[in-house]
């Protein structure tokens, strides 16, 4: 992958957790042919491995295809809780866990 593409590697996103699509604010433009324009998105692919779902792409320059970053999203389902993580040198890494209950049990206060 390509550190002199983006501005910053792997910039930390918070719980901002992309299955698709390309963090354009963080493409320089490209070290090849010296363009910013638009990303490509190929060899997309979906598996599953032990209940999760592992979503893996590669993000690369729209004029001269240079490969400028390996993009990964992963999606789990821990107890009472959905997990998302995203690990991408342009797109940046990130991780969210979302409660599937009505009431999330972590904001509730306790009655004593």
């Amino acid at each position: 992958m390509c550190g002199d593409c983006v501005e910053k590697e792997y910039p930390n996103r918070g719980t901002i957790c992309l299955e698709n699509g390309s963090f354009l604010l963080n493409f320089t433009g490209c070290a090849v042919c010296n363009k910013r324009d638009f990303m490509l998105i190929t060899n997309k692919s979906l598996k599953e491995e032990d209940g999760e779902e592992i979503v893996t792409y590669d993000h690369l320059c729209k004029n001269c295809h240079h490969v400028v970053a390996r993009h990964e999203y992963t999606f789990s389902i821990m107890d009472e809780f959905q997990e998302y993580t995203m690990l991408c040198l342009l797109c940046g890494k990130a991780e969210d866990t979302i409660s599937i209950l009505p009431d999330d049990p972590r904001q509730m206060t306790l009655l004593f």
